[in-house]
């Protein structure tokens, strides 16, 4: 029994928009008015730039796999188990918060317009049944998962598309015009700052490589989707962070956008970008149970994780198991709040995940020269950059963070010396699973 490739061209697109676009656009053009005043929409357009060197070596790199896993399965083909388990863990546990922080934020948007589901049992049950959703879906099958989440992309684009639209209007009357002053006032420093910040803004599309093994044609469509979903994501981010600064001036609010659209739409505008967060965050949730489950499953073929995940259902073809495990972790965190110290590993998770995909393509070039792949131009150069950009990040983490970091390594260490003493044992062959 093996995986079907259901997920083609538009709908591998949606789910890339829908693991970058998330809910932190709803706060990010604060953060940037502070940092950079009248220039900060350049911030989306450099940070969609860098991006690019990261997204061209996982497009070639993703472009050779055809089984589920995503970074772990570049990382173990190109240095070993070891390594691979390493981004696994990062990898997982960064899908896992996410989830249950994208949740708590929905929760908290409904609660703001359904007081009576804000707290308590309310809360819990509501959070329960926002995460139900998708598990069901996928359960049935990942045409159907996909399909919710293409849905979910083109829900969460229009209010944003909108909020443009209006702001574009208004701009024309009142132009954000950016001097050079607003670019060298700053300071380097500065801007480096906010380079970083857009890092994060962008990420999170690496959750889009998981599920290969149900992609059409991953050669063709998935460097595809990948350019494409930053694209649009880089246009929606740099044209909200114009119209905001254009509208609502240099003075940085803890809701932007929600301002932005009371200054536009009036009294209606606040509900209206509640509403829009609302789709905005379940799109990211229903894209995670797309993609997140199929790691678990990906780890249980190769022997790195316990056999059960690899189970698929006799007639969707679905790995039950991994998803509703997947549901039922990212709801009790979720409800608990004790997804708050793993959130924390974001920044530096993502950075591993990034310096894993960029020294892949160096490392798969020398094993397979000819091997049948999208190769980039400068690919190695490319490579060699994304990494040094990453490692500064990395140095950017305070003692906790680190701390955290070296934790979650060491679980992968053991899961590591757990996978070669099943193997010595013989007590897996992923062949059984299949």
């Amino acid at each position: 029994m093996t995986l079907i490739r259901a997920i083609g061209r538009w709908a591998l697109t949606g789910l890339v928009i829908n693991c970058i676009v998330g809910g932190g656009i709803f706060g990010l053009p604060s953060e940037l008015i502070r940092l950079l005043g009248r220039a900060s929409p350049l911030a989306m357009v450099a940070g969609a730039l860098v991006m690019v060197i990261m997204i061209a070596c996982a497009a070639e790199v993703g472009s050779q796999f055809r089984e589920p896993g995503g970074v772990y399965m570049y990382v173990r083909r190109a240095f070993g188990r070891f390594a691979g388990l390493q981004v696994a863990w990062f990898l997982l546990l960064a899908m896992v918060a996410g989830v249950a922080a994208i949740a708590n934020v929905f929760v908290s948007y409904l609660g703001a317009m359904v007081p009576a589901l804000a707290n308590g049992w309310a809360r819990g049950l509501t959070t329960a049944v926002l995460i139900a959703v998708p598990t069901i879906i996928n359960c049935l099958g990942v045409r159907s998962g996909a399909a919710l989440s293409g849905v979910l992309a083109i829900a969460k684009l229009l209010p944003l598309a909108l909020l443009i639209a209006l702001g574009l209007g208004h701009s024309v009357a009142h132009p954000a015009l950016i001097h050079g002053s607003d670019i060298a006032g700053p300071g380097w420093g500065v801007w480096f700052t906010a380079l970083l910040a857009m890092l994060f803004a962008y990420g999170g599309w690496e959750d889009a490589l998981v599920p290969s093994g149900e992609v059409k044609e991953v050669r063709r469509n998935l460097p595809f989707a990948l350019a494409a979903g930053l694209f649009v994501s880089a246009v929606i981010y740099a044209l909200l962070q114009y119209v905001t600064v254009a509208t609502i001036g240099t003075t940085a609010t803890d809701h932007p956008l929600a301002d932005l659209a009371a200054s536009l739409m009036g009294d209606t505008g606040r509900a209206f970008v509640s509403v829009a967060a609302m789709l905005s965050t379940y799109g990211y949730v229903a894209a995670a149970f797309v993609s997140a489950p199929r790691l678990p499953y990906a780890l249980a073929v190769e022997g790195d994780g316990p056999p059960f995940f690899a189970t698929l259902h006799p007639r969707f073809h679905t790995p039950v198991y991994a998803i509703i495990g997947f549901a039922i972790v990212g709801c009790a965190l979720a409800v608990s709040g004790t997804f708050l110290w793993a959130l924390a590993l974001a920044a530096g998770s993502m950075a591993i995940l990034y310096v894993g995909i960029c020294a892949s393509l160096i490392r798969l070039r020398q094993m397979q020269p000819a091997a049948d792949a999208l190769r980039i131009p400068f690919g190695p150069v490319l490579a060699i950059v994304g990494i040094a950009l990453c490692i500064t990040l990395l140095a950017q983490l305070d003692a906790r963070h680190a701390a955290l970091m070296l934790l979650t390594a060491s679980l992968a260490a053991a899961n590591w010396l757990w996978a070669v003493h099943q193997t010595r044992r013989g007590r897996w062959n992923a062949a059984e699973a299949m």
